[in-house]
């Protein structure tokens, strides 16, 4: 009786193309961004070796959960509350449900957030990236063959798709508002100098005073924790040594919220009505409830939020459904919400 023919393995085509059996697997799925030159390399095995692919198996292994992965930086931060609501609102439509969890800014936290993830099967994840682990979830999500999308606060890898809030373009409405009110002594409060989203800002803050003729000086732009108290011993030093300034743009609502009282501790007052020597305008990047309800409410440049996250989602069915490999980087413009602190 003649021997039976061996059955050709996805191994044999891994080990002819001299390639990994995960890239065969993309390559055969036509999943994951894989070069011309790789994918001509496998499809040239699979013809030499006669490799027929069992569809019935392939679609038992790449079944994917209806869980999206969800990987935030702090998840009791407003920003990421909002954004959390926005992808929820679009993924539940279709069925899906998400598999939240978060880095606290630890990198390697999420990168065994997004492993645990993909172990899990989910069809697809979104994520805050942490500068030193970004570059590894994306090369993770690529491999593993499941769409990924980037929620930030800045800018991220060209490699991703990103969707997230002009920051520069924010700070140059909020610069603007102010210098077109009457002031030209103005301060910026809060965030770190290792932040991304305050370079974007102080960028946009700076190219607008310099447009204008204004003075940009390091004393004026300050890092403060986001921390009321913080913000509110901050800003009432800030204006007894320089008491020229009258106005303050705020890195958040809370560095705001902190600056009133400071304001009110050296002895002026918070408002728009510009008396000069006397009253100090504030302006928050981002809007919260509680904006609405301090005194004198605040003035905001304020991103959709909720809508970054909806973006997010609409953009992983996109990927998920028609397979679309582009990369898309969506930023959304923000607005003046014109209240009584400016």
């Amino acid at each position: 009786m003649a021997s039976k023919t061996p059955k050709i393995k996805i191994t044999d085509v891994a080990a002819y193309a001299d390639v990994s059996v995960s890239t065969v697997s993309l390559v055969l799925s036509n999943k994951g961004r894989i070069s011309t030159a790789t994918i001509d390399k496998v499809n040239q095995a699979v013809a030499a070796l006669g490799y027929v692919r069992n569809t019935a198996a392939a679609n038992l292994r790449t079944s994917h959960s209806n869980l999206i992965g969800l990987v935030l930086t702090d998840i009791t931060d407003p920003f990421y509350t909002e954004i959390t609501a926005g992808i929820s609102e679009q993924l539940e439509q279709q069925g899906y449900l998400l598999f939240l969890a978060q880095s606290n800014r630890n990198p390697q936290k999420l990168i065994q957030c997004v492993q645990s993830m993909i172990q899990q099967g989910v069809a697809g994840i979104a994520f805050s990236p942490v500068r030193e682990a970004t570059a590894t979830v994306i090369t993770m999500a690529q491999q593993a063959g499941i769409p990924a999308v980037c929620l930030a606060r800045a800018a991220v890898s060209n490699e991703v798709d990103y969707i997230g809030p002009d920051n520069h373009q924010a700070a140059v409405i909020a610069s603007q508002y102010l210098i077109e009110q009457g002031h030209r002594h103005i301060a910026y409060i809060g965030g770190s100098g290792e932040s991304l989203t305050r370079a974007e800002r102080l960028g946009g803050f700076g190219c607008t005073l310099i447009q204008y003729g204004l003075p940009f000086k390091n004393e004026w732009i300050v890092e403060v924790d986001n921390n009321q108290l913080d913000a509110a011993t901050t800003v009432q030093q800030l204006l007894i040594q320089h008491p020229k300034i009258t106005a303050i743009l705020c890195h958040s609502p809370t560095i705001a919220l902190g600056a009133i009282y400071g304001v009110k501790r050296s002895g002026k007052s918070v408002g728009k009505d510009n008396y000069i020597g006397q009253q100090v305008a504030i302006i928050s990047f981002d809007d919260i409830a509680e904006a609405t309800l301090s005194q004198p409410s605040l003035t905001v440049v304020s991103s959709p939020i909720r809508e970054i996250g909806q973006q997010a989602g609409k953009r992983l069915l996109a990927i998920m459904n028609n397979n679309d490999n582009t990369t898309q980087h969506l930023i959304l413009t923000p607005k003046l919400i014109c209240r009584d602190s400016a």
